[in-house]
């Protein structure tokens, strides 16, 4: 462009000097040096930090023919000042290394900006069936691990990072070795004492005051779980980030799992509700009124028209009265109504009731044989769970006796 000055030449050898190579080197030389370089000081390897960001941003620019064409004629100068995009240190080593090596060669599992992902943690949110109908908001108080603000994660007073356990050799296992006899030693692993598993450690002097060396600080917080209508058991609500904080790592997410309490009144199936009924044989036969509670509050009354009978076990069902759909809570499944229908009992009902049903209810149909030629028996009550104990606890009963066995049959007597 009219009127450009040319850079102002500065250092050009830094970069090859740290790699330890030759200026003007080329292609496999650079890879190589670097592959060399990067795995010495790595600081998953105990490297310092600082010159494992220098060596990555060394081979970013000597890796790229513009960038080395600019570094190799004007210096790292002209690189910090924009030319060839860029390249003056914004440059993220962990990525190199990672696409260096295709994700292994020892990166320690980094992901995302070089940084470890941290683990998820997972709470159980029991909610109750009205809950999930109407929609809630439930405040909790939850406690996690962040990043120390007085020493930025380092541990120390000093800033400077711990340094490699002496005792585990930085692998965080401390392996002892006993006899156990003659000739026999049992080798043994255990948590090392001295780093606590971490592979590294922070002198006493040296100790961050307000995190005692551990790098992080506990924290109270309060998260706002909002629970939408017409969730289900089982789904899950996600809040990013907001796991344990600790030094290179991304915090993993919260995840509260809803959980479902069981309802005194309704069973939930998907976006229907079913719920049981008991009416009495006049109702049944007669009609009736009835007021269910619905989870809202709201009183639905049901009705059944005299003349429309409801037999035992039947089902009738209300349209749009179920379950809100999540995401669109106007639309509504359905509520099934399982009915049972209660018999009087024995005695309950005199000679007058009696006759009053035969004469209003339909004739049984006669019985086409002799009744000299039959044989008259006589009906009695019987109760299958005591039979069935009975069969069991008897002595020398097998499954096959329960099966031909079973409760005391109808006795009959001959005419």
């Amino acid at each position: 462009m009219f009127g450009m000055r040319p850079p102002k030449k500065s250092d050009s050898t830094r970069y090859y000097q740290l790699l330890g190579i030759s200026p003007g080197a080329e292609g496999n030389e650079i890879k190589k040096a670097y592959r060399k370089m990067a795995m010495m000081n790595h600081p998953d390897k105990g490297g310092d930090p600082e010159k494992f960001k220098e060596i990555s941003q060394a081979y970013d620019v000597l890796s790229d023919p513009e960038k080395k064409q600019i570094y190799d004629e004007y210096g790292e100068d002209a690189l910090k000042e924009g030319m060839g995009g860029g390249g003056g240190g914004n440059v993220n080593p962990f990525d190199i290394f990672e696409s260096f090596f295709g994700g292994g060669g020892g990166g320690g599992g980094r992901r995302g900006g070089g940084r470890r992902k941290g683990e998820d943690v997972a709470h159980p949110l029991k909610l109750t069936l009205e809950d999930l109908y109407k929609g809630t908001t439930k405040k909790l108080s939850l406690s996690r691990n962040v990043i120390c603000v007085k020493c930025k994660g380092a541990g120390t007073k000093s800033g400077v990072g711990p340094v490699r356990c002496n005792v585990c050799q930085g692998t965080g296992v401390k392996v002892s070795i006993r006899q156990i006899g003659p000739g026999m030693v049992q080798q043994m692993q255990s948590v090392c004492p001295d780093c606590r598993g971490q592979g590294v450690t922070v002198s006493d002097k040296d100790k961050c005051q307000e995190c005692k060396g551990n790098k992080v600080t506990n924290q109270k917080k309060v998260l706002e779980v909002v629970v939408e209508k017409g969730m289900q058991h089982g789904q899950k609500i996600t809040f990013p980030g907001e796991a344990d904080e600790a030094p290179d790592t991304v915090p993993g997410a919260i995840i509260f799992v809803i959980q479902m309490k069981d309802h005194a009144t309704f069973v939930r199936k998907g976006s229907d509700l079913f719920l049981e009924k008991t009416i009495t044989l006049r109702e049944a036969l007669c009609g009736f009124q009835s007021v269910i509670t619905h989870l809202d509050g709201r009183q639905l009354v049901i009705s059944q028209e005299a003349g429309e009978v409801v037999t035992p076990g039947s089902y009738k069902v209300i349209n749009d009265e179920g379950m809100p759909e999540r995401g669109r809570p106007f639309d509504k499944g359905r509520m099934f109504i399982h009915f049972t229908v209660k018999f009087p009992q024995s005695g309950d009902m005199d000679d007058g009731m009696i006759k009053a049903l035969q004469a209003a209810l339909p004739a049984p149909p006669p019985l086409d044989v002799a009744m000299d030629e039959c044989e008259e028996c006589t009906l009695h009550s019987v109760d299958m769970e005591e039979e069935s104990r009975r069969s069991r606890h008897r002595p020398g009963a097998t499954d096959d006796d329960d099966d031909e066995d079973g409760p005391q049959r109808v006795q009959c007597a001959q005419q």
